[in-house]
């Protein structure tokens, strides 16, 4: 399994441009830092800006999962499901496929271990926990911890949850701010298997949009947060700065539009591990 420190390659959709100030706050970002960016193909509207979502999960170099992305929050509004077999098709990507309805910003990954919301439960009825989780096992290569689902939060996606530090770390979202009882329950369920880290905030009432600053997009040494124009943001930067004092962090303001809309910047990238040659 490919991590996301390990990817030094990004893909927008170009439907990225419906948020101006995100598209060129975050392209000038990603392009001061000499990192690799390029949009996907039949990515026009604004509607498929959520990349994250529908786009294959990378298992090693060239070798990718593609799922069916048909999420039941969606059933209503099938117009923000993207032709991505034909992105995939057009990128040349080497698939292997399942039948599995799987959300790409449900899945947090290490090179030895996926977090999943229980939420993939209800997306597959037709099998039960350990039958899922050992499904899962088989197509992502690799170890899969279900945490819950937090229910205020349709989309049941875990990259806004809870993030991997290293291999036997992670860092949980502000739930101690806002949320003790489904905190409870998610230390609960990472209990055995990872150290908990927590971010917090220093202030007497926290943003509603404070679980943002986790889905920060981290690709090739640099991660990248997304900026709301609120006190929290350099708690948050700070924060993530200590927590990750390998990575190059920075704030990428203006991202409050994008935010209020569902998403924030992992969820609007697809980051993927390319061959780098090196020049002799």
């Amino acid at each position: 399994m490919i991590c996301d420190y390990q990817t030094n390659k990004v893909y927008l959709a170009e439907g990225i441009k419906g948020y101006p100030k995100v598209a060129e706050n975050l392209l000038y970002a990603l392009y001061k830092e000499g990192i690799e960016t390029e949009y996907l193909p039949h990515s026009k509207s604004k509607k498929h800006v959520w990349a994250r979502d529908y786009m294959p999960i990378q298992l090693e170099e060239g070798r990718f999962l593609k799922y069916v992305y048909r999420p039941d929050y969606l059933k209503n509004d099938k117009d923000y499901i993207p032709n991505y077999a034909g992105m995939i098709r057009k990128l040349g990507l080497n698939c292997k496929p399942t039948s599995l309805v799987i959300d790409g910003g449900n899945v947090v990954k290490w090179d030895d271990a996926v977090i999943m919301t229980d939420k993939v439960l209800k997306e597959n009825p037709g099998y039960d926990e350990y039958g899922l989780r050992f499904r899962l096992e088989e197509l992502f290569e690799t170890d899969v911890v279900f945490i819950p689902w937090d229910r205020y939060e349709m989309f049941g996606h875990a990259d806004g949850m809870v993030r991997f530090i290293d291999r036997r770390t992670v860092l949980l979202n502000n739930y101690i701010d806002f949320d003790r009882s489904l905190r409870e329950r998610i230390l609960r369920a990472l209990d055995g298997h990872f150290e908990v880290k927590e971010l917090q905030y220093d202030t007497p009432r926290c943003s509603k949009y404070s679980w943002a600053y986790l889905n920060f997009l981290q690709v090739a040494g640099h991660i990248f947060v997304p900026g709301l124009g609120i006190e929290e943001d350099y708690m948050a930067l700070e924060q993530i700065k200590q927590f990750y004092p390998d990575h190059r962090v920075l704030l990428v303001p203006d991202c409050l539009e994008l935010v209020r809309d569902g998403g924030a910047l992992n969820c609007v990238t697809w980051t993927i591990c390319e061959d780098v040659q090196i020049e002799k």
